[in-house]
């Protein structure tokens, strides 16, 4: 199969959604299928056309941006010629021009699929609440248009307006996660050099600096967890400086981290690739994922953790709160409060053993080959059912 993956971001901008589509579409390639991946050349200095691990990558150059997202206008053309050469057409939402290539797809007959990843939800202000409500009527036409809809758990589509509206063409498929093997010598070194003085118990947290991603919870949380156990440390692995959008919201909350910085117990550690993740995750005693709203539906790195063994609290998000349901390694604490977050936190560290379960199960589960396995199914019965 000829498989046209169409996003606004991809490698190497980090976020969930772009890991997700990146181990989806080597997984794919390793099952013999041709996958080109569609997206903005966001950065000027990426190539307009290369092939990574049998991927190949096609940016349309970004003519300015407004708020998070880009304007493309080669975009139209190259989606043409791109879907007339493909099978199958497979977008990712949030995504402002998603319903252009589908029609595109629509009228070439071909199969057109769709994964929600989340919701958007852009900072205040009057220019971000338009382009919100604009992107919401590209994404419902984009529903429209799709033939099948995806969604990580039954949980988030059951919950979400935008699922909620198109729930005969949803379909659940579980996300891809892997890691490469770290040898304990790794392991060891990873601490040796982010935590010398061997500080414990270790809080992680892996995400962009973003406001949905709560981490002035975890800042008012962290009282609280000091009191029982003093030399406790923060671990952020991510991007912290120069989020776009989210600037503002880093300098509001750097004063105060920057008192636990002083105090040796918060230390960023900037955006780690994968071998240094797998190194991350065992030097940790718990992850926290304190989203705050619907643009987080799962956590890729709660499962990241737990097949590391580590385990996670995460905010009992619809979706979210589904890694430690499903596997029994971590706790929900309520959105947005920091003395439930807190409690979590203290309970897992109190009692280590009842959150340790089979890893392996876990990575099988969640493997990108079953995960491109459910999506081949998917795009065959699409075809089998237009032709």
């Amino acid at each position: 199969m000829k498989i046209l993956t169409v996003l606004t971001y991809y490698r190497p901008h980090t976020s969930g959604l772009t890991i997700y589509v990146e181990r989806m579409a080597k997984a794919l390639v390793e099952r013999g299928h041709d996958v080109t991946v569609l997206t903005s050349q966001f950065d000027p200095e990426l190539p307009r056309r290369e092939t990574k691990e049998g991927v190949r990558i096609v940016r349309a150059p970004v003519l300015f941006r407004v708020s998070k997202g880009v304007i493309m206008p080669t975009l139209g053309y190259l989606a043409w010629k791109l879907v007339l050469e493909h099978d199958v057409i497979h977008l990712h939402l949030p995504q402002f021009d998603a319903a252009g290539v589908e029609l595109r797809g629509r009228l070439l007959q071909k199969p057109t699929v769709l994964t929600y990843h989340c919701d958007l939800q852009l900072p205040k202000g009057w220019f971000n609440r338009f382009v919100n409500q604009v992107v919401h009527v590209m994404n419902y036409l984009a529903g429209t248009l799709a033939h099948r809809i995806v969604a990580y758990t039954e949980d988030f589509a059951s919950h979400s307006p935008f699922l909620q509206r198109f729930e005969d063409k949803v379909e659940v498929i579980l996300p891809p996660v892997e890691l490469p093997e770290a040898s304990e010598e790794e392991v060891a070194a990873f601490a040796a050099e982010h935590n010398p003085r061997g500080k414990s118990p270790v809080i992680g947290m892996a995400t962009r600096f973003a406001t949905e991603k709560g981490v002035e919870v975890l800042l008012e949380a962290l009282p609280m967890i000091l009191k029982q156990y003093p030399d406790t440390l923060v671990l952020y692995a991510g991007q912290y400086r120069d989020v776009m959008g989210e600037e503002e919201y880093f300098y509001r909350l750097l004063p105060k981290i920057q008192e636990y910085q002083s105090k040796g117990q918060w230390k960023f550690l900037g955006v780690l690739d994968p071998k240094a993740m797998t190194t991350f995750y065992p030097n940790l005693d718990v992850l926290v994922v304190p989203s705050l709203n619907s643009t987080e539906t799962f956590g890729l790195v709660q499962i990241e953790s737990m097949i590391n063994g580590t385990p996670t609290v995460a905010s009992n998000l619809p979706g979210v709160r589904q890694p430690p349901r499903m596997t029994g390694m971590g706790e929900v604490a309520a959105i947005g409060d920091a003395d439930s977050l807190a409690e979590k936190i203290l309970k897992i560290f109190n009692q280590p053993e009842k959150y340790q379960e089979d890893p392996d199960q876990i990575a099988r589960q969640f493997n990108p080959q079953a995960n491109a396995a459910a999506y081949e199914r998917l795009y065959q019965a699409l075809l089998a059912e237009l032709n």
